[in-house]
């Protein structure tokens, strides 16, 4: 009999989920054994951080219910280290203390590595002793306690121009009016949005009293103020960290091929140009979209990228013929609190054109893209009923492959 081919998924976050529980459909739990890999029992919204951090209370989404009856194994982890030349990764209950003699090696025959990213500080000077950051729960936890805390009046800078500085700097004026909201940003609010859009942003940051530095890059932060490029001091009894993201550090100190910022460099199917049985998606991955641009680190990309990984895989291991996914962007949904959005159209590259929507429809626009994606999760083939198929043997793989490649 032959011994299930074993599949590894590193992260649950959207595109981790989604491709564990997307192979499940696609396989037959009798020829693969799936162990998805997670620090933290539940999923987790990355998208509405800042609303968790101005104390709203977002729906438990347990992997346990989730997962149920699905066949994927459930083990709740953290990764300290990818041996990709040996195929192990290496990983520590989460219940047991980091420095204890309790590490685990996993044996695998394909990797789906989805460790996704977190913040990134730029290596500005105080930012990981004094700034707060919303690009997973802890982070945003711990800022929802300190902001719980602030007197009226006080000031809260937000760092950051992108969609996670202007999504933050909405929802905690809306939600805490008494307090000063500031956002700097190093060019001008809403560049990379249609003339519409930026109007519109504007707009609403005047209503919401925010005020915006423009053209300002913050060299140093410091408890109670931050310091910007001209010298300038501005208080904050806060500042939240928003300035990009930075990918999990594991994949540098592995054998893979990675580019410059970090990210595994793979093929059209999101397999490794350096190890095939190693297969990369989300944030972790440098993904080429339409006129061979980098894919942005965003939702967005992780959840064709998961479709396009787990679909590949299953073709390969079942000789079937391998799918394309389309890599490409319609829009860029924007949050502006719970009453306002803003949803920019967009090139196939992400260049916004002179659509927009804007206002109430757009918020409910947002809120339902939000709910959609962890949906999404849930049914990772969209409701659409899957054909499990079985593995084929593996002395025929390589003619399976040479095959595919010929297509």
């Amino acid at each position: 009999m032959q011994q299930q081919h074993r599949i590894i998924v590193l992260g649950a976050g959207y595109s981790g989920a989604i491709a564990a529980g997307r192979l499940a459909k696609r396989l037959r739990s009798e020829d693969v054994a799936i162990t998805l890999v997670n620090a933290e029992p539940d999923f987790v919204e990355r998208v509405r951080m800042h609303q968790l951090a101005v104390g709203q209370e977002l729906a438990p989404r347990p992997f346990s219910e989730m997962f149920a009856g699905t066949g994927v194994a459930l083990k709740y982890a953290k990764v300290t280290a990818v041996d990709a030349d040996r195929k192990r990764v290496t990983v520590v209950d989460v219940k047991t203390d980091a420095d204890a003699d309790g590490a685990e090696e996993l044996p695998y025959d394909t990797l789906v590595y989805a460790l996704g990213s977190g913040w990134n500080s730029q290596g500005v000077p105080g930012t990981a002793e004094h700034a707060h950051e919303i690009a997973g729960r802890p982070g945003a936890l711990r800022l929802r306690e300190r902001l719980a805390g602030l007197d009226a009046g006080q000031q809260v800078v937000v760092i950051g121009g992108g969609l996670t500085g202007v999504e933050a700097a909405t929802e905690f004026a809306e939600a805490r009016p008494d307090l000063d909201i500031a956002l700097a940003v190093r060019g001008g609010l809403g560049d990379n949005l249609s003339a519409k859009g930026r109007g519109h942003l504007r707009k609403v940051f005047g209503k919401l009293g925010i005020t915006v530095h423009e053209h300002t890059a913050v060299t140093e932060v410091a408890a109670g103020y931050v310091t910007t490029a001209d010298g300038t001091s501005i208080p904050a009894a806060v500042t939240v960290w928003t300035a990009g993201f930075a990918v999990h550090p594991i994949a540098e100190a592995t054998t893979l091929d990675i580019s410059d910022t970090g990210q595994i460099v793979v093929d059209a199917t999101m397999r490794s140009l350096s190890h095939p049985d190693v297969y990369a998606i989300g944030d972790a991955a440098l993904v080429a979209g339409p006129g061979d641009k980098p894919l942005r680190m965003s939702c967005a990309s992780g959840v064709p990228t998961a479709w396009q990984a787990a679909d590949a895989i299953a073709a390969r291991l079942t000789g079937t013929k391998l799918p394309k996914t389309p890599l490409r962007y319609f829009n860029q949904c924007i949050s502006l609190g719970r009453k306002e959005g803003l949803i920019q159209y967009v090139t196939a590259d992400d260049r916004a054109v002179s659509a927009a929507l804007t206002g109430r429809f757009a918020a409910v626009y947002k809120e339902l893209v939000c709910k959609g994606a962890a949906w999404g999760v849930a049914h990772p083939t969209l409701g659409v009923p899957a054909r499990r198929r079985p593995v084929v043997r593996a002395e025929r793989q390589p003619q399976v492959a040479a095959a595919n490649a010929e297509a």
